[in-house]
């Protein structure tokens, strides 16, 4: 059970790097990011029945810390599209003003 989950976690975690690395649009980099997140939280749980309940402390502060970034990247992007008008990543520039 141990190797299935942590494969499923590597797998997943394979998943959000080829979407980030290869996608342009903000969104789609966003849901990357949060499914890599996942990704760790799955491998934490795991890991936790061989090591203790300290895995899934980690899994309550990473649940913390993406919903703040959930909040704050949606914010950005929204800000992003008002401005530009479009979510691709290739679209803009905020250095040109």
């Amino acid at each position: 059970m141990l190797a299935e989950s942590l494969a499923l976690s590597a797998a997943l975690f394979t998943v959000g790097v080829v979407g980030v690395l290869t996608r342009r649009n903000a969104i789609i980099i966003f849901m990357c990011v949060e499914l890599m997140l996942n990704a760790v939280n799955l491998s934490f749980v795991a890991l936790s029945t061989l090591y203790g309940a300290s895995g899934q402390v980690f899994v309550i502060f990473v649940m913390t810390v993406a919903a703040a970034e959930a909040a704050v990247g949606l914010a950005i992007i929204l800000a992003i599209f008002r401005h530009v008008q479009s979510v691709d990543l290739k679209q803009f520039n905020l250095l040109k003003g």
